[in-house]
C-alpha cells in the first residue's frame, strides 16, 4: 500500500517541527496547491502568514533545545493547522485518502472551492481542534499567556462570523462585515496580532492587568465594545458552524474559560468608558439566532 495523504502530511510537519522558518515556508507552499499553481488560493495566504509571522516574532515556535525555548502549546496548535493543510494539498493531488479528520475535510473543501467562508471554516476548525486537544498544555502556561489564548480564539471566531454570520457579528452594519472579515484583505491582521499589546518575547513576564493597561485604541474597542457582548452567541454559533461541540467548554455564561477559571471572569469586564459605551449602543448584539446570517 502506498503513502496516504495523512502520512505524507505528517512527514512534512515532522521535517519542520524544530525549524520555525521552515514552518512558515511549509504553510506558504500549501497555498500553491499540489502542482505549484493555484492563483485562486494564493491570496488567502496573506492572513495565514500574518498569524504565523506574529508567532515567529514572539518566539513561541522555537524548539525546546533553543536557548529561549518556545511554547509547547503554541507549537502543538500550529502543527495542527499545518498538518490539516498539508493533508488537503495531498488529497487534492495524487495521494489517496480518506481524510484523517473532519478539519482536514474542511481544508479539502477550501482547496476544491476557495471562498472566504470556506477558508475561515478550515482555519478555525483546525485552531479549535488544536485548542481542545492541547488544553492540558495550555494549563501549564502563565496567566497572561492563557488570557491571550482566549483573546486570540475569540477574535478569530469573530472574524469568521463577519463573513458567515454578518448580523451576529456587526448588527445593522452587516453589509460591511464580509469585507472586514475577508482573509484576502489587510483588515484581518488585527484579529491575529496583539503586537501593540504584547512584547516580542515568550514567556510573558508581567501580570494580566499590566497588559490590559497597555491595550488601547481599536483593539480594546473591538474586544470589549464589540466582541465581548456577543461572546456567548458567538461561541454557540461557532460550535455549530465548525461541528465542534467541545468549543462550548471554553465559555461559561459569557465569560471565556479556556484554561481560565470562571472565578477570574472579571478580566472580561472592561472599566466603563465613553467609547466602549458608545460602541455597545451603536452595535448591540442580535438576540435572535435565526437572523444571524
Amino acid at each position: 500500500m502506498g503513502l496516504t495523504a495523512g502520512a505524507w502530511a505528517e512527514q512534512q510537519v515532522v521535517a519542520v517541527r524544530d525549524d520555525p522558518a521552515g514552518r512558515l515556508a511549509l504553510m506558504q507552499r500549501c497555498y500553491y496547491g499540489p502542482y505549484g499553481h493555484a492563483p485562486r488560493h494564493l491570496p488567502y495566504r496573506r492572513a495565514a502568514a500574518s498569524a504565523m509571522r506574529w508567532q515567529l516574532k514572539r518566539g513561541v515556535l522555537q524548539p525546546p533545545f533553543n536557548h529561549r525555548p518556545g511554547s509547547p502549546w503554541w507549537r502543538a496548535v500550529n502543527e495542527r493547522v499545518l498538518r490539516d493543510g498539508c493533508e488537503a494539498v495531498a488529497l487534492s493531488g495524487d495521494l489517496p485518502g480518506p481524510a484523517s479528520s473532519r478539519t482536514a475535510e474542511y481544508w479539502l473543501a477550501f482547496a476544491l472551492e476557495p471562498t472566504a467562508r470556506a477558508w475561515w471554516r478550515a482555519h478555525n476548525g483546525s485552531i479549535v481542534a488544536g485548542y481542545v486537544e492541547h488544553r492540558g498544555l495550555a494549563e501549564s502556561e502563565t496567566a497572561p499567556e492563557r488570557f491571550f489564548m482566549n483573546v486570540v480564539l475569540c477574535r478569530v471566531l469573530y472574524a469568521h462570523a463577519l463573513v458567515a454570520a454578518p448580523r451576529l457579528s456587526l448588527g445593522w452594519l452587516r453589509p460591511l462585515a464580509p469585507i472586514l472579515g475577508d482573509p484576502r484583505l489587510g483588515m484581518t491582521g488585527i484579529f491575529f496580532q496583539l503586537s501593540r499589546v504584547l512584547p516580542d518575547e515568550y514567556p510573558l513576564r508581567d501580570t494580566v492587568e499590566f497588559y490590559l493597561g497597555a491595550e488601547q485604541g481599536l483593539g480594546r474597542l473591538l474586544d470589549y465594545g464589540v466582541i465581548v457582548p456577543r461572546l456567548q452567541h458567538l461561541y454557540e454559533w461557532s460550535a455549530g458552524e465548525l461541528e465542534a461541540p467541545d468549543l462550548l467548554a471554553c465559555i461559561h455564561e459569557g465569560a471565556l474559560t479556556y484554561a481560565w477559571s470562571i472565578d477570574d471572569r472579571d478580566v472580561w469586564q472592561a472599566p466603563p468608558s465613553l467609547a466602549l459605551q458608545a460602541a455597545r449602543r451603536l452595535l448591540p448584539p442580535q438576540q435572535d439566532a435565526s437572523s444571524w446570517g
